[in-house]
């Protein structure tokens, strides 16, 4: 076998990669001064473009079957094929990804969860990406299939079955395509988007990615709740930020009878329109319920930006008014109160006497009534059986 061929593809390889390098080198140091999204073209396409710039090299290389005795020709042949596939579908897709990196970039930089434009284009554009590159990897392995004589043998009886193979396939990824049906109405809804404030399963965080299958949520506490994206459709959920960012912010207090409602919202207001958590919209400070065990429920509300500030702004309340309270009027607190009537007078009956069957006893009765039984060593009443009192 000559060595010549191989001379040869090893230069188109290596020409081939010098070109990229130059385009590299060109759009790093010179296009990307006047040009900044260059640097997404690069970073995406750093792999990709020097793989299918060698596999490229080679095949326009690669000498006819006549001018060489390769025995293992044709299968190096199709390899190429194979390879000249993939590597040009993950170069498309990488260029892709940069371009659509341009657009999130400048979407990201708008102003953060208070665009809500901005936001939804950002679910839309990303939940697409997804939905493109799917589409291009099956065309991209369904022309890899198609290079073998077999399956190509085979692709007039597909073609001929194909409703009975997609009512089946149907069936199967059954689950799979309600979910990607989903995600797009989920996008295009506007019912949800990347960066929203949600309250799922009772766990309270931040739409982090809306993909095909599921949505992720990250959790105030950086966990990571993974939910399908079928769950939004069928089952109800709290999206605080569809409408807008601006929340209010609610504290219940379960105080006595005896808090001087007046001063407490005076104090409450001093409070609110001096911190830097409310927004200047509204704020009230009302008793709201009586609860069943005695005490009134005083609630404050105070308006807010954002989620944010709306925890803070909840959270500087509840510790202020607590300590206020705590501080200048401590009988205003929650108090459980219990009142035992007694007669007062040695004729009257003993508390013993008037509640047989309670559990408290007196340590000390003034006299014995009639139908009690006392120890005549220290005066009080026998602590037996309800009966025997």
């Amino acid at each position: 076998m000559s060595i010549t061929p191989w001379i040869v593809i090893g230069v188109a390889v290596a020409i081939s990669m010098t070109l990229v390098f130059v385009v590299h080198w060109l759009l790093t140091h010179k296009l990307g001064k006047v040009w900044p999204n260059a640097r997404y073209v690069v970073s995406r396409s750093a792999v990709t473009a020097y793989t299918a710039a060698a596999v490229v090299g080679a095949n326009l290389a690669l000498p006819d079957r006549e001018d060489v005795s390769w025995n293992t020709y044709q299968v190096i042949q199709h390899a190429m094929q194979i390879l000249m596939i993939g590597t040009l579908t993950a170069l498309g897709i990488s260029l892709a990804y940069a371009a659509t990196d341009m657009v999130l970039q400048r979407l990201s930089a708008k102003n953060g969860d208070a665009d809500r434009r901005a936001r939804r284009l950002q679910t839309q554009v990303r939940l697409l990406r997804r939905v493109i590159t799917s589409i291009i990897v099956v065309l991209a392995i369904a022309a890899i299939l198609f290079t073998f004589d077999a399956v190509r043998a085979l692709g007039a009886g597909l073609l001929a079955s194909a409703g009975v193979i997609g009512i089946v396939a149907g069936v199967a990824a059954q689950s799979t395509l309600s979910n990607l049906f989903a995600g797009l109405q989920l996008a295009f809804s506007d019912a949800l988007r990347i960066g929203d404030v949600v309250v799922v399963e009772g766990e309270w965080g931040r739409v982090e990615e809306l993909s095909l299958v599921n949505v992720t949520i990250k959790i105030w506490d950086e966990r990571r709740l993974v939910v399908p994206v079928a769950n939004f459709t069928t089952t109800s959920f709290e999206n605080w930020t569809k409408s807008g960012t601006n929340i209010t912010a609610k504290v219940v207090l379960p105080l006595d009878w005896e808090v001087p409602i007046s001063e407490l919202r005076e104090e409450a207001g001093l409070l609110i329109t001096g911190s830097k958590h409310w927004d200047g919209r509204s704020w009230s400070c009302q008793v709201v319920d009586i609860s069943g065990t005695g005490e009134v429920q005083v609630r404050v509300v105070a308006t807010a930006a954002d989620t944010g500030d709306q925890w803070n702004i909840a959270c500087e309340i509840r510790e202020h008014l607590i300590t206020w309270l705590a501080t200048n009027y401590p009988e205003s607190l929650p108090r459980s109160r219990t009142e035992f009537v007694t007669s007062a007078g040695n004729d009257d009956p003993d508390y013993a006497a008037q509640f047989p069957t309670s559990a408290f006893r007196r340590a000390a009765a003034p006299a014995a009534a009639p139908g009690t039984a006392h120890d005549s060593t220290n005066g009080s009443a026998q602590a037996g059986n309800p009966e025997e009192v």
